[in-house]
């Protein structure tokens, strides 16, 4: 079996002042505070996610 791919999301700007829906995605991704990083999965519904808030964080590999 093939390795999992990790990525590391980073908020790099905060969510006050953004839509309800960027701040629930935000929450979804495992983001509470800026510059706070979550190590998750890579998946077609995270890079979605991720895709809705992209001015709001940073992506690794």
């Amino acid at each position: 079996m093939a390795k999992e791919k990790i990525l590391k999301i980073t908020q790099i700007k905060s969510s006050i002042g953004y839509k309800k829906k960027a701040k629930a995605t935000l929450k979804a991704l495992g983001l509470r505070k800026m510059h706070q990083t979550v190590k998750q999965a890579d998946s077609p519904a995270l890079r979605g996610m991720i895709n809705r808030v992209n001015y709001l964080v940073k992506v690794e590999d």
